[in-house]
C-alpha cells in the first residue's frame, strides 16, 4: 500500500486538498488519490467521511447536544398557553363580554314582550285587571299573615295564649247562655202594675224591642232571660220559662244605654203602651249593670257541634 500522506498538522488528508483529512491531488493536479479501506484493528486510520455541505458549520447544534426537539401540536400548545396579555387586550375582553351580555338581554326582553305587542287594547285592559286584582289580593294576605305573625310573636307562650282565648270565648257564650254572670253599662227598668193588667204579650214586647236595641244580657226579677224564654199567663200573674214573677218587674239590662233608653221612649213604642195600660215605667242609666241570674246548662238533645 502507499504510504498515507501527512497534511500540514501531520493527521491525514481527506480527499479534497486544503481540507483536513483529505487526499492530494495527483501528478497532473486533477486527479484525486484513491486510500485504501483501512483494516480492522489498524491503528492510525480513519476512514473518509463526507464532506461537509456549504449549509453546515462546525459549530451547529445536534440531537447530542441534549436540546429536546419540540412537535408541531407542542409548538402551538406553548404559543397559546399560558395566555400573554397586556392591560389593553383585557380591557378589550371585558367590554365585549359586556357588549355581547347586554345585547343578549335585549334580545331576550324583545322577544318576551312581542306577544303583548300584538294584543288588542281589551285583552291588555284586562290582563291589567288581573293583575292589579291579584297585587291586591296578595297585599291582603300578607297584612293576614302579617297580623298573625305580630300575634304570635307578642305572645311568650302560645299555648298560653290559646288556653286565654278558649276562656274568653267561653265566657262570651256563657253570658249569651245565661250559664254565667255578667256585668257593665246598661239601663234598669221598673214597671209597676198596681191594676194587673200589664199580661205576658207586652213583657215579652218589652223584651223583643231590648233585643233589637243591642241588649247583651237581661234579667227580669230573678229570672235570666235567654235565647229560648217564654212567657205565659197564669192565674193571678205571668210566668217567665215556668217561674212565676210578680209586680213590680224590675229589669237589668245590659248594653248601650245610649240606644237602649232611646228604644224604649220612642212614640208609640213599649213606655207609651204601658202608660196605656195604667202602669208606671221608669228607665234609668246606669254605669254598672249586674246580671246575677243564672240558668242551668243543658245539653241539646239533637243538635252537636260541626266541629266535633
Amino acid at each position: 500500500m502507499p504510504p498515507e500522506r501527512q497534511g500540514a498538522g501531520g493527521g491525514p488528508q481527506g480527499p479534497q486538498s486544503g481540507h483536513p483529512g483529505g487526499a492530494s491531488a495527483g501528478p497532473e493536479g486533477h486527479r484525486p488519490a484513491h486510500h485504501a479501506a483501512p483494516k480492522a484493528g489498524h491503528h492510525g486510520s480513519v476512514p473518509p467521511g463526507p464532506p461537509p455541505t456549504g449549509g453546515q458549520t462546525s459549530g451547529a447544534p445536534s440531537e447530542s447536544d441534549g436540546a429536546p426537539q419540540l412537535t408541531g401540536r407542542e409548538r402551538l400548545k406553548a404559543g397559546l398557553w399560558p395566555p400573554r396579555l397586556n392591560r389593553a387586550q383585557l380591557i378589550a375582553a371585558v367590554l365585549l363580554f359586556i357588549l355581547g351580555l347586554g345585547l343578549a338581554i335585549q334580545v331576550r326582553s324583545t322577544s318576551d314582550s312581542s306577544a303583548l305587542r300584538g294584543a288588542r287594547q281589551e285583552d291588555l285592559v284586562r290582563i291589567l285587571d288581573e293583575l292589579d286584582d291579584r297585587s291586591q289580593r296578595l297585599e291582603d294576605e300578607q297584612r293576614r299573615l302579617e297580623g298573625q305573625k305580630t300575634e304570635l310573636e307578642n305572645s311568650s307562650d302560645q299555648a298560653e295564649e290559646a288556653r286565654k282565648q278558649t276562656v274568653e270565648k267561653e265566657q262570651q257564650l256563657g253570658v249569651l247562655a245565661g250559664t254565667v254572670a255578667a256585668e257593665g253599662p246598661g239601663i234598669s227598668l221598673t214597671i209597676n202594675d198596681p191594676s194587673r193588667s200589664v199580661e205576658a204579650d207586652k213583657l215579652l214586647d218589652t223584651i223583643q224591642e231590648l233585643r233589637a236595641a243591642g241588649a247583651e244580657a237581661i234579667q227580669v226579677n230573678d229570672v235570666r232571660v235567654v235565647a229560648n224564654t217564654y212567657v205565659s199567663d197564669v192565674r193571678g200573674g205571668v210566668e217567665i220559662d215556668g217561674k212565676r214573677v210578680v209586680q213590680p218587674f224590675r229589669f237589668k239590662v245590659i248594653g248601650k244605654p245610649e240606644d237602649l233608653e232611646p228604644a224604649l221612649n220612642i212614640p208609640g213604642g213599649v213606655v207609651q203602651t204601658l202608660e196605656k195600660e195604667q202602669a208606671t215605667v221608669s228607665v234609668t242609666r246606669q254605669d254598672k249593670i249586674v246580671v246575677d241570674a243564672l240558668r242551668k246548662a243543658e245539653r241539646p238533645d239533637y243538635a252537636r257541634s260541626s266541629s266535633q
